[in-house]
C-alpha cells in the first residue's frame, strides 16, 4: 500500500489506516476476540501500518486487543491511542486531561498495548477545566522520555490546534470527515496545511451509510450508538440517500465499491489526509484497503462535487450531549 506522511511530522504510514474501535465498542456485541486479533493481523498483511485505539474503546478492551494482534510486527507498525477521561466503574466518566492523569492513563495503555512507546498520543477531547497548553506541556514532556512518539488532539477547535501546537507540534488532528460530513473544509483544513498537520478522518464512510447497506428499514443492535444519532432516524437516512445513488452510478461506472469511492475521495483531497475506516469483517477489510489504488479523475470529482452541492444531508452527526464535546 502506498505511504503518506502526516504533515511536517515525519511520521509515515499506510494511505489507509484501521479504526479499531468497531472491534469492541460503539457498533454492537464486541467481536470475538480471536477473530478481532486475527482481522488486525490481516490489515498487516494487506499493508495497513497505521491503528487507533483508545483507553476508552471497551473501556481498555479494544488496546488489549490491539496490543496482542500487533505485539508481533511492534516495528512495522504504528499505534495511536487517546486519553482524556476518568473510567470509574469500568464506564466512561467525565473529562480529565489533568498532567498527571495523562501520565497515569500513559503508563496503563502501555502495558495494554504491550509495547514501549505510542507512536501518536490524542487527546480524545478537549477539556474544559485544563489549558491545552498544559495538556500540550504534559505530552512533551512524555515525549522526551521517549514514551510518546508524536502529539495529536481530536475534535479539537482552531484556536485549541493553535494554542496546542505553539507548545509541542502537533502531529495529526483525528475528527470526523466523509462526502457527508464537510464541515472541516470550512476553518480545520485551512489551519492543518498552514501549520502542517496532518488529518485523520474518522467514519470516513459515514458510520456504514456511504457503503449502500444501510437503509431506512435497516434496524441496528440494541447496543449500537446509531441508534441515538439524529442522522441515522428512519426519515433522515431515506432522505440521504441520494448521495448514496450517486456514488452507486460513479462506483458501476469505475468497476470498484461505493466505500472505495468515499475513501478515494477523502485521498484526494489532500496529501496528508489518512482516513482510518473500521470494520469487523474481512472482505469489508479488503474492500477499504483497495481503496488506496483507485484514483478518481477530475471528471468524477467534479461529478461529486456538482452531486454535494445541490444535497442537504438530513440530521446532525451526534446528538446534543455528546455534540458539545467537540470543536472546543
Amino acid at each position: 500500500m502506498q505511504k503518506r506522511v502526516l504533515g511536517n511530522s515525519g511520521l509515515q504510514v499506510s494511505a489507509i489506516g484501521f479504526g479499531c474501535m468497531g472491534l469492541n465498542f460503539g457498533y454492537g456485541p464486541a467481536t470475538d476476540r480471536k477473530e478481532a486479533v486475527a482481522l488486525i493481523r490481516a490489515a498487516v498483511e494487506l499493508g495497513v501500518t497505521f491503528f487507533d485505539t483508545a483507553e476508552v474503546y471497551g473501556p481498555f478492551t479494544n488496546e488489549e486487543v490491539v496490543g496482542e494482534a500487533l505485539e508481533p510486527f511492534r516495528d512495522r507498525v504504528v499505534i495511536a491511542t487517546k486519553f482524556g477521561f476518568d473510567i470509574e466503574s469500568g464506564k466512561q466518566g467525565g473529562l480529565n486531561s489533568r498532567p498527571e492523569h495523562i501520565r497515569q492513563v500513559v503508563e496503563a495503555s502501555l502495558k495494554r498495548l504491550r509495547t514501549d512507546r505510542i507512536d501518536l498520543l490524542y487527546q480524545h477531547r478537549v477539556d474544559p477545566d485544563v489549558p491545552i497548553e498544559e495538556v500540550a506541556g504534559a505530552v512533551k514532556g512524555l515525549i522526551g522520555e521517549g514514551k510518546v512518539g508524536h502529539f495529536g488532539l481530536s475534535e479539537a477547535g482552531v484556536a485549541t490546534i493553535r494554542r496546542a501546537h505553539a507548545v509541542q507540534p502537533v502531529a495529526a488532528l483525528q475528527s470526523e470527515y466523509s462526502l457527508w460530513w464537510r464541515e472541516p473544509e470550512q476553518e480545520i483544513l485551512p489551519v492543518l496545511e498552514e501549520l502542517g498537520i496532518g488529518f485523520v478522518p474518522f467514519s470516513p464512510l459515514g458510520k456504514g451509510f456511504l457503503t449502500g447497506a444501510i437503509t431506512e428499514t435497516t434496524q441496528f443492535d440494541a447496543s449500537d450508538f446509531r441508534n441515538v444519532v439524529p442522522r441515522f432516524n428512519a426519515d433522515n437516512r431515506k432522505a440521504n440517500l441520494g448521495l448514496v445513488d450517486v456514488l452507486g452510478v460513479i462506483a458501476e461506472h469505475k468497476q470498484v465499491t461505493r466505500a472505495q469511492i468515499a475513501i478515494a475521495w477523502l485521498l484526494a483531497q489532500k496529501p496528508w489526509i489518512i482516513p482510518i475506516p473500521g470494520t469487523t469483517k474481512r472482505h469489508r477489510l479488503e474492500e477499504n484497503s483497495g481503496a488506496a489504488s483507485v484514483v478518481l479523475t477530475q471528471e468524477e470529482l467534479a461529478t461529486i462535487q456538482a452531486a454535494l452541492s445541490v444535497a442537504t444531508v438530513q440530521g446532525e452527526r451526534y446528538p446534543a450531549h455528546l455534540q458539545q464535546l467537540v470543536g472546543r
